[in-house]
Parts: structure tokens; C-alpha cells; sequence
């Protein structure tokens, strides 16, 4: 999957700069982000803080003039680069960085055209966008991280402290996604491996992240909710274990 090509288009007007950073770095680990294109009215004072943000990462802003008021017209200037970058055949998925649900419609129909598709937004974004994306990612969780890197660094006694206010809380509705998660996939003996269960997961909830909830991996989030079994399974190469889940 790093080996994509990816087209990274941002909503300047729906997203915050103050992470753009950290939002490259985790759409790199999904591919490689070869066209960085930013849309906006940049006559407007309100997108003045995206500047140097735009030199420091690359990006390439786009100019659109607002030529009715009231209407975002950097949206359908993005949708329009998106449908040629999908027929050009130069990329081999796409992010639309944006909290707005006017692109539910623009990512159902690249993801009909088999590309990979992510989406990167506030927690406010609309349900139909988050769900029309393969993945969906919070930029408050990037927030949190920057924010956590820079209290680690003056304190790394605390390094596994990492769980804030902000972090979605544990609840019955996501301890039923990962049984009803386990029990579809699982084998005939009610074991699921761990790597299949998070895929699957992702599948059904494409906003699902062990981030949301304080957790860095799939892994201690399951530790932590105590109702499953764990079971770590040699594979006979260099030291390498699976794990596996199983409903309690």
C-alpha cells in the first residue's frame, strides 16, 4: 500500500492548518502523496494562515474566486481536479482532507472506480462522508499526538500516559463492534487473528481507530477491555508471533 500514488486534496476552508504536517505524515503511511493540492478564495483573509504552512509542505494552492456568496465554490474546483486526476490514471487513490459532506458524493464515486479513498476531518464531519471513505481519519487525533509528543519530550517518565480528556470513552457500543467483529471472521473454534480482526473492523466502521479511544494499536485497546481471550502463536520465523482473539 506505500507504493500508491496518492492525490491529497484539501478543503482550505473546512480543515485547520495547524496540523497539515502531521496529516503528511499519516497519509504517508498509506501511500505516497505524489500531487498536493490545496483549494481556496486566497484573496480572502481568512486563509492568510495557510501560507507558509503551503511552501513548508509542497503544497500547491489553487486559486478559486467566490463568485456568489454563501457558496464554497473551492468545492467544486476540487471535485473537478479529482475526476480528471481519476481519468489521467496518474494516482492510485485519493485523500480529500475536509470536513464537509459535499464530497460524500465525489468519494463514493472515486471508490467506484476502484480507487483507495481516505478521508481526513474534524470529529463534526457528517456521518454519509466519513462512511463513503475506505478510512477515515480525526485530525483531532493528530492534535492530540503533536500535543503529546511535545509533553513527552519534557517528561518521558510518562510516556505511556498518553490518554487525555479528548479520547472517546470505552463504551457498549464498541465492545459489541469487536465481539460481533470476531465472531463473523473467526474459525471454527472462535479464534480470529488479530490483523484480519482490525481490517475487518475498519471495513464495517471506516472511522474505527484505537486513537480515538487513547490507544496506539488494536492490540491494548483489546488488552484493556479485559472480555476477550489472547492467545500469541509462534510462526517459526525469526521470533514472530501472531496473535488471536477470541470472545470470552
Amino acid at each position: 500500500m506505500k507504493d500508491e500514488k496518492l492525490a491529497v486534496l484539501i478543503d482550505a476552508d473546512n480543515v485547520p492548518y495547524a496540523y497539515v504536517k502531521e496529516m503528511l505524515d499519516e497519509i504517508a503511511k498509506y501511500g505516497n502523496p505524489t500531487i498536493k493540492r490545496i483549494y481556496a478564495d486566497w484573496t480572502k483573509p481568512t486563509v492568510s494562515g495557510w501560507k507558509n504552512i503551503l511552501l513548508e509542505n509542497a503544497i500547491t494552492p489553487i486559486q478559486q474566486y467566490s463568485y456568489t456568496s454563501g457558496k464554497n465554490s473551492s468545492d467544486s474546483a476540487l471535485i473537478i481536479d479529482a475526476m480528471d486526476l481519476l481519468y489521467s490514471g496518474k494516482v492510485d487513490g485519493f485523500c480529500i482532507v475536509s470536513s464537509d459532506s459535499d464530497f460524500t458524493r465525489l468519494a463514493t464515486r472515486l471508490r467506484e472506480a476502484s480507487m483507495f479513498v481516505i478521508g481526513i476531518g474534524e470529529r463534526k464531519t457528517p456521518r454519509p462522508f466519513i462512511t463513503a471513505c475506505d478510512k477515515f481519519i480525526y485530525i483531532e487525533i493528530l492534535k492530540k499526538e503533536k500535543e503529546t509528543d511535545a509533553y513527552e519530550k519534557l517528561s518521558s517518565q510518562k510516556k505511556t500516559k498518553s490518554k487525555t480528556s479528548s479520547d472517546t470513552k470505552i463504551d457498549k457500543e464498541l465492545i459489541n463492534l469487536i465481539k460481533d467483529s470476531i465472531e463473523e471472521i473467526s474459525d471454527d473454534s472462535g479464534w480470529a487473528f488479530l490483523g484480519t480482526l482490525g481490517s475487518f473492523i475498519i471495513k464495517k466502521r471506516t472511522d474505527f481507530d484505537p486513537r480515538n479511544y487513547g490507544f496506539q494499536k488494536l492490540y491494548p485497546l483489546i488488552k484493556s477491555i479485559n472480555k476477550f481471550e489472547i492467545e500469541e502463536r509462534e510462526t517459526g520465523k525469526n521470533n514472530i508471533r501472531h496473535i488471536y482473539i477470541k470472545n470470552k
